[in-house]
């Protein structure tokens, strides 16, 4: 099983000066024995005065999904990891002073959530209610990159805000945790290089534009084609594009999936595998529209974690998209099957 027969890579001697330098940051919190390389805390869920029930997406997925795992795997909340609020400092590794500040008015921040209401609201509201909530999910993907390193495997309930970047946020994506992530990684000389797979139904042009030009970062982006976002100059960082059809089904989702995974490995060895792992793939998704069954992300997350496996590569998962009230259930019962098949293991003691 990956968390017990994990071997770690040789920690590379770091020759960058200011690679060696070890910035701080409250976000690396340790892990104790008895704890499951998951990042979760019930701060991540969207609340403020229904407003968020005009938006498709499930404000309380994340809740829901770790309900789920507590009730079929026995989980609580001290057998998980709860992650801090990543600060202002922390977002500035990748963000822009700027686009930080833009923050600080609701109508630029209901441009990123897509919810026209949010303009009206007043920030302060905006601030507590939905970007703190996003904070606290970018703080879990950041301790989920470490983790991956230290266990093989790690799982982020939350993040995965693919369509922003450093300078923008979109599509309900106000902070680049996938970018900060791997920038945290490889600032803190945990890694130098990095593979993204991306299987969220849309094109992830946040990280795109990130690491446009930047070898160190290999992506890997299956997506529909004729949805949001369409981003013409952020397709041309992606290293292996998969370009899907409306309505794809399974079987020839999933040998998509497997062929080009197969490929990229080959393609690239990376020190870890960032997977993005939207479930808005699903049939019935009238963002994602495409025709995947809840067995074919079941399997689709098999693989990523299998493949992964197989070259002794440390994964961390990312939910992502996802925008029907099943998913939390379907994500869970992923998270599951991942351990039914010894793919991922719980706490040794």
């Amino acid at each position: 099983m990956m968390g017990k027969d994990f071997i770690k890579p040789k920690r590379r001697h770091v020759e960058d000066s200011q690679a060696q330098i070890t910035p701080h940051t409250r976000l690396y919190i340790e892990i104790r024995h008895n704890q499951w390389p998951i990042v979760y805390r019930k701060e991540y869920n969207v609340h403020f005065l229904g407003v968020e029930k005009l938006h498709p997406f499930d404000a309380n997925k994340w809740g829901n999904i770790f309900q789920y795992l507590k009730d079929e795997l026995h989980l609580s909340e001290d057998k998980v990891l709860q992650p801090n609020e990543a600060s202002q400092e922390d977002l500035l590794v990748v963000h822009t002073a700027r686009y930080l500040q833009s923050l600080k008015f609701s109508f630029n921040v209901a441009a990123v959530a897509e919810i026209p209401l949010l303009a009206l609201v007043p920030n302060f509201f905006v601030q507590s209610h939905y970007l703190r909530p996003m904070r606290y999910q970018v703080g879990g993907s950041i301790l989920a990159g470490k983790l991956a390193l230290e266990r093989g495997w790690a799982i982020n309930i939350g993040g995965g805000f693919h369509h922003c970047c450093g300078q923008k946020g979109g599509g309900f994506c106000p902070y680049a945790d996938i970018t900060l992530l791997i920038r945290f990684l490889f600032r803190h000389g945990r890694a130098r290089t990095a593979m993204i797979v991306d299987l969220d139904a849309h094109q992830g042009n946040g990280h795109e534009r990130d690491f446009f030009g930047d070898s160190s970062v290999y992506i890997l982006d299956i997506y529909n084609k004729g949805i949001y976002p369409n981003d013409g100059e952020a397709k041309k960082a992606i290293r292996r594009a998969v370009q899907l059809e409306h309505f794809t089904e399974d079987a020839e989702y999933l040998d998509l999936v497997e062929h080009n995974l197969e490929e990229a490995l080959r393609e690239f060895h990376p020190d870890i595998i960032v997977y993005n792992a939207g479930t808005d793939i699903l049939d019935g998704d009238r963002l994602g529209l495409l025709s995947v069954s809840s067995q074919g992300i079941i399997r689709r997350d098999e693989l990523v974690f299998m493949k992964a496996n197989e070259r002794h590569i440390p994964v961390v998962m990312l939910t992502s998209g996802g925008y029907l009230k099943r998913t939390a259930r379907i994500i869970a019962e992923s998270i599951i099957n991942l351990y039914d098949k010894g793919l991922i293991s719980g706490p040794t003691v």
